[in-house]
């Protein structure tokens, strides 16, 4: 049984590195997984990476298997992808995805893992935390048939919200961002697509995720009348304002955050974490996905690959890190 890995840890804020770990034997209940791939969340982790987190969130941004504290020295990320090489008999040989940090082997309790449906690939799977994402949004939200939805922002969690809601009857979807090169990202997920000046007025429904003051002004403006903004994005510690004195009061606008820290107390009664997870992986069986994966790089290159994701060097959506498999 193979107890060495390597992991990436924030040294300082914008600074990375590569340190060996010795892991503990894994014990009754533990699993001990080999890193296939992991994902990096270009919005989070980014920020995470600059020291962007502000002290009062330091708690409330923690990852389950964060170690170190912000701002740095951490061991941060919750996208990873492995192969079950020790624990229950039912979980040996069989690809699950973990919310740990990027690291080539790991153990963690067996409760921790979720088993990817044989119909996802597992390069396809790191999207899993992001998609969860998107399915809390959607129950927060609660589209009905026939609306007219704008996705604004499409990062990641953008993405994946307009690919969940392009399969809910009888709505009609525009995803909007500055970019023209996610023009393309929308037609793979079959939706619409629009720039911020020409987007369509009149939505009921606008999600917001490009995690800018614009985006969330210009999402406002778009809505009908008694329309509904579900904000996404998060902000770290910089402040945003809004035109509240406009015509936010006479139109009965509505601004509602959506987190996925907790499970929305829209969902059906009883849904847990694990059912919500669980959902996710199932909706990845769609290889439409496959367009939110836009850049991919070997783990030892991470140390240089995450500087040029935050300043934005290295374009695109989820960034796939891929480990040696020997």
């Amino acid at each position: 049984m193979d107890l060495t890995a390597r992991a990436f840890w924030l040294r300082s804020p914008g600074q990375g590195e590569l340190r060996d770990v010795q892991l503990p034997k894994p014990g009754d209940g533990e699993v001990l997984v080999r890193a296939l791939c992991s994902g990096v969340s270009r919005g989070t982790e980014t920020l995470v990476f600059r020291g962007g987190v502000p002290e009062s969130q330091h708690a409330a941004m923690r990852a389950p298997f964060q170690e170190g504290d912000f701002p740095a020295p951490v061991k941060y990320g919750y996208l990873s992808v492995g192969r079950v090489e020790h624990g229950p008999a039912e979980l040996v040989g069989r690809t699950v995805f973990c919310l740990y940090p990027h690291q080539s082997r790991y153990v963690v309790p067996a409760s921790a893992v979720t088993v990817v449906p044989d119909t996802v690939p597992a390069g396809r799977a790191i999207l899993a935390g992001t998609v969860e994402t998107a399915v809390n949004a959607l129950w927060d939200a609660g589209p009905q048939v026939g609306d007219r939805i704008s996705v604004v922002g499409g990062g990641m969690v953008g993405c994946s919200v307009a690919a969940l809601l392009a399969r809910h009857p009888g709505v009609r979807v525009q995803l909007v961002d500055a970019d023209p090169a996610r023009a393309e990202t929308a037609r793979a997920l079959g939706v619409d697509f629009a720039p911020p000046e020409d987007a369509a007025r009149e939505r009921d429904l606008v999600v917001h995720a490009s995690a800018t003051e614009q985006g969330l002004v210009r999402s406002l403006e778009l809505l009908a009348p008694e329309g509904t903004v579900v904000e996404l994005s998060w902000y770290g510690d910089r402040r945003v304002t809004l035109p509240l004195g406009e015509a936010f009061h006479s139109r009965r606008l509505t601004l509602r955050s959506s987190q996925v820290g907790t499970v929305s107390p829209r969902a059906r009664a009883g849904r847990t974490y694990a059912d919500r997870l669980a959902l996710a992986l199932d909706l990845l069986a769609d290889p439409a996905f496959d367009a939110l994966i836009t850049g991919e790089s070997a783990f030892e290159d991470l140390p240089g690959v995450l500087p040029r994701l935050a300043s934005g060097d290295l374009k695109g959506l989820c960034h796939r890190v891929l480990y040696a498999t020997d």
